[in-house]
This record gives C-alpha cells, sequence and structure tokens, in this order.
C-alpha cells in the first residue's frame, strides 16, 4: 500500500501527547527514520555514479525532490509565500544543506576512501556543538561531549584496517580537507534550519524552498564548469535517483530537522555517526561482509555513545522534549492508516 511521503513526517506527530514519554518516541522514531534512510542511501549514490557527473546528478536529485514538496504543499494548501527576510533562510538552508556541500562532499570522494570520509564527516558532531553555542548560546553537558567522543571513537575502530592502510599523501590531505569543508558546511546548514524552526518557519515549505535554491545553485555550478547536462536512461540510475529525492532528501531531511528543531543540532549531529553503522550492517546482510572484531567493537561503542547523548537530559534543557504540537483529528494520515 502507497503511504504519501508527508504522512512519514507528520504521523510521528500524532503522538505527541502531554505526557514527556509520548514525546520522546515521536523524537526517536524521526531520529530512526533518519538513520535508517540515510545509512541505505549510499547503496543509490553507487548507482548514481558514472554516465552523469556528480554535480549533475546533485541538480537532478534536489529538483525532483522541490517538484514533488511543492507540489504536495500545493495539494495541501499550505502557504508557500514568505517573507524576502525567509527566502534569504531558504537561500542560506539551499547552498548550505542542498547544494555546495554536496558539490564539496562528491569532490572529497575522488581522494579518499569511504572510510575516511565517513570519519572526517563525523566531525560535524562536534562542529554542532561549537556552533550552537556560538549561535544559541546552547551549553554542552560533560556527558554530551563523552557521548561524542565514544562514538566518533568508535567510527574510528569500525574503519580501523582501512584507516591503517592510508598513506598520508597530498591527494589524502586534500580529499580529507575537502570532506572537513563539507561537514562544516552542513554544520552551519544545521544552524540555519534551526534557528528558522525557531522563528517559526514550518520545516516541510522550507526545505522546498531550499532544495529548489540549491537545486539552482549546483546547475549553475555545473553550467559554469561546462559539464553536460546529460542523463543516463537505465532502470539502476532512474530508480536511485527517484529513491534519493524521495527517501533521502524529502523524507530523511525532513525527519532530521524536524528533530533538529526540537532536540537541538548538538543532540540530532549524532546521525552522521551512526548511519555508517546502518550502512555496515546493509553491507552485512546482503553483501556477505565479515564481522570482524573492530565491526563489533566499533558499532558497540557509537551505540554506547548514541545512548549517552539521546538519554541525557541537560540541565539547561529548556525542554524540547516537551514542545506540544497540535494534532488534527482531521489529519490525512489518519485516513490512509484505516
Amino acid at each position: 500500500m502507497y503511504i504519501p511521503t508527508h504522512c512519514v513526517l507528520q504521523c510521528a506527530d500524532l503522538i505527541v501527547k502531554k505526557n514527556g514519554t509520548n514525546v520522546r518516541m515521536s523524537n526517536r522514531f524521526l531520529y530512526a527514520v533518519t538513520v535508517l534512510v540515510w545509512g541505505t542511501t549510499w547503496i543509490g549514490i553507487e548507482y548514481q555514479l558514472g554516465t552523469v557527473a556528480p554535480e549533475v546528478s546533485v541538480f537532478y536529485r534536489y529538483t525532483l525532490a522541490a517538484i514533488c514538496l511543492f507540489a504536495w504543499c500545493s495539494w495541501a494548501g499550505l502557504n508557500l509565500k514568505f517573507s524576502a527576510r525567509a527566502h534569504v533562510r531558504f537561500v542560506l538552508l539551499g547552498l548550505l544543506l542542498f547544494g555546495i556541500n554536496y558539490i564539496v562532499t562528491y569532490h572529497a570522494q575522488q581522494y579518499i576512501t569511504s572510510a575516511l570520509t565517513a570519519i572526517c564527516f563525523s566531525t560535524m558532531l562536534w562542529m554542532n556543538m561549537i556552533n550552537a553555542r556560538i549561535f544559541f548560546g546552547v551549553r554542552i553537558s560533560k556527558k554530551i561531549i563523552a557521548g561524542s567522543m565514544i562514538g566518533i571513537a568508535g567510527i574510528v575502530v569500525l574503519f580501523l584496517p582501512q584507516v591503517q592502510s592510508l598513506s598520508l599523501s597530498d591527494a589524502t590531505v586534500y580529499g580529507a580537507a575537502l570532506c572537513i569543508i563539507g561537514a562544516f558546511l552542513a554544520s552551519l546548514g544545521n544552524m540555519v534550519s534551526q534557528s528558522a524552526q525557531r522563528e517559526g518557519l514550518p520545516v516541510i515549505q522550507s526545505n522546498a524552498w531550499g532544495m529548489f535554491y540549491g537545486a539552482i545553485v549546483t546547475g549553475a555550478i555545473a553550467f559554469g564548469q561546462g559539464i553536460t547536462f546529460n542523463f543516463d536512461w537505465s532502470a539502476s540510475y532512474i530508480i536511485s535517483l527517484f529513491y534519493l529525492a524521495i527517501f533521502g532528501s524529502i523524507i530523511a531531511f525532513g525527519s532530521y530537522l524536524k528533530l533538529l528543531g526540537r532536540i537541538g543540532a548538538h543532540k540530532a549531529g549524532y546521525v552522521v555517526v551512526m548511519f555508517p553503522v546502518v550502512a555496515l550492517i546493509v553491507s552485512f546482510l546482503f553483501e556477505g561482509l565479515e564481522l570482524g572484531w573492530n565491526i563489533l567493537v566499533g558499532i558497540a561503542l557509537v551505540l554506547i555513545g548514541n545512548v549517552i547523548i539521546l538519554r541525557m537530559k541537560e540541565d539547561n534543557d529548556t525542554g524540547p522534549n516537551t514542545i506540544e504540537e497540535p494534532v488534527e483529528s482531521s489529519d490525512p494520515c489518519m485516513e490512509v492508516s484505516r
């Protein structure tokens, strides 16, 4: 049975009640959706590489995602008219989360392994903590710092064999630097989204406009570089494109940014540590990956860090887990479930 994309983003809110337990369940649902989807998008990205340039594939991905989100907003009667100030935020969101950071990261992977990419990008967790402190004055507890250190250590252990075989060539250093820049840009995008939500801008419409602007910027960069806008008509490319646009972009980003608005970027950012674990589990189930001691120990460390961070309630926490949102009795998702 087909369930519309918006239901995945909204159904979690149906269990938001006045007691804290139900709200936390909703947050865990959003977290699980984000980790599970982003942990499997690497499969789709593999099918995107080859015939079409990465910049062009990213352009197609976010153009399709923006069209789908705009179509849904129009059909659902959601407001798409915003002030010029709001559009400045949407442009920043597009540049930082749906555009330049992807281009930088794609280019980084031409010089470094996927293992080093995962390790470098996991630094976004630290960047979110620092930026949350700078932009929002969020005080980071010692337990959250400890949990993040354990999680990143787990990522290093997961990919220990690949790390040990690395050679610090100029290409490796350059690729790692690009990846860290991409992570930093994504972290700034997290701050933009959190700020926009604090000002009452809705996630779905913000993502629609952000992806629209991100697609324009990516397309302009590709055009400026003289890259050919060709298309791969194979079933694998088309199916993976739709998977990345619908699940990897609309659903995963919608869930993640919704979660970010509730619990803060310094906690939500732990997904960058979790989804490599999901990727390895998928590889074990479908590609015959052997579970060595480093994978088992690494997963254990990542999960321990995850528990420490997400079960932690900071003293200065104003209660993101107690945010109440109205539940409409006529929500379309209720009709789907019948």
